[in-house]
């Protein structure tokens, strides 16, 4: 008995081996495509690369990608990564997923990244520094090739050690102090700036802000902006009606309009930091008591998605969240093919979204 379910073993050990090496022998090469397409195996290379299809004629491009379509073939990534030392992997950090900017962010790079062949992987750090530092390391043990950060600090050290490590990283939705990292940003100044001439136009003079958190740049610039708009406005800064949101989230923008409301100073209309802190704020003056736009206005910054649905729908500045993704993308993907033609920063033009939180001055 033991040795016939000892020869069981072989046979069926020797059917599985037999079945593996089938599969394995039944992969779809790049020969394989050459021989149905009629060229040589480089140039079905060339057409299956986004990086190098150029080099190709588009009907031979067209032809290889719909025989390779039609065979079932999939890359071998490994074998990729071992001839060219990279990944095609590329980290992207955020500060908040629960952010509603964040995921058309992802999504523009996400698409970006995917034409050219790389996978994207994301990591929260919940504007947590040390988090974040856990998320940079996890990023490097998985060798990824480049990352896209959304959580830069006017101050940062995920920055300086990317630029020691050398590691190529691009900044979207925020920046640092320097002047020479590469980034995809808003025009904050002129995003307040249609924001304060929009208030002002209604007869508002009394403008108060609820500021993000100053250690980032869309937190200081953003209040910067407002504090130059006023000016250009003729009218006075007071310091009294400016305060600071502790991060960009509607739990912190209730607090910060609250206190604001609570020290009984006279203003008859908040721009806030974000959309975010905007929620935070309207809640702030339901609480109070007050109606929007009829005591106060408001207004917010990105025009996140159904900002419109909320009541009173919200004025804001509508900032192209996805394209701002997809940008830094190329941006990145220019870094890692060295291209020298690649923009160091790009600076988005925002548009004034007008709805019904905004209203004349009383």
């Amino acid at each position: 008995m033991k040795a016939i379910l000892a020869n069981l073993a072989y046979y069926l050990k020797r059917i599985v081996m037999h079945k593996e090496f089938q599969v394995a022998d039944s992969r779809v090469t790049l020969r394989d495509i050459a021989r149905e397409v009629g060229v040589h195996p480089s140039t079905i290379s060339r057409a299956l690369n986004p990086a190098t299809r150029e080099m190709v004629t588009a009907e031979i491009a067209e032809r290889t990608l719909a025989a390779a379509e039609r065979l079932g073939y999939r890359p071998n990534t490994f074998a990729q990564s071992l001839k060219t030392n990279r990944s095609y992997t590329v980290g992207v950090l955020v500060p908040d997923l629960t952010n509603p900017v964040f995921p058309p962010i992802i999504k523009g790079i996400d698409r970006t990244l995917e034409e050219a062949g790389y996978t994207v992987v994301v990591a929260n750090s919940d504007n947590q520094p040390d988090r974040e530092q856990m998320c940079l390391e996890r990023m490097q043990e998985r060798r990824v090739d480049g990352l896209i950060l959304a959580t830069a600090r006017l101050e940062d050290p995920t920055i300086e050690r990317c630029l020691r490590e050398k590691l190529p990283f691009v900044l979207v939705n925020r920046t640092t102090a320097k002047n020479d990292i590469p980034s995809v940003v808003a025009d904050e100044t002129a995003g307040i700036k249609m924001l304060v001439q929009h208030l002002t136009d209604l007869g508002h003079r009394r403008i108060a802000m609820v500021s993000g958190p100053h250690h980032s740049s869309t937190g200081l610039w953003r209040f910067e902006a407002y504090v130059s708009a006023l000016r250009d406005h003729g009218l006075e800064f007071a310091p009294e009606l400016a305060t600071q949101s502790d991060t960009f989230t509607e739990e912190d923008g209730q607090l910060a309009a609250a206190r604001l409301l609570q020290s009984g100073h006279d203003f008859t209309a908040i721009i806030a930091g974000n959309d975010m802190i905007a929620l935070g704020c309207l809640s702030a003056l339901k609480n109070a008591g007050l109606k929007c736009p009829d005591d106060i206005s408001l207004a917010g910054f990105n025009d996140m998605r159904f900002i419109d649905r909320i009541d009173p729908p919200l004025t804001t500045i509508r900032i192209p969240l996805e394209e701002m993704g997809s940008y830094a993308a190329r941006m990145l993907l220019g870094d890692l093919n060295d291209d020298p033609s690649s923009p160091q920063t790009i600076r988005i033009v925002p548009r004034l979204m007008v709805r019904s939180s905004t209203g004349p001055a009383k």
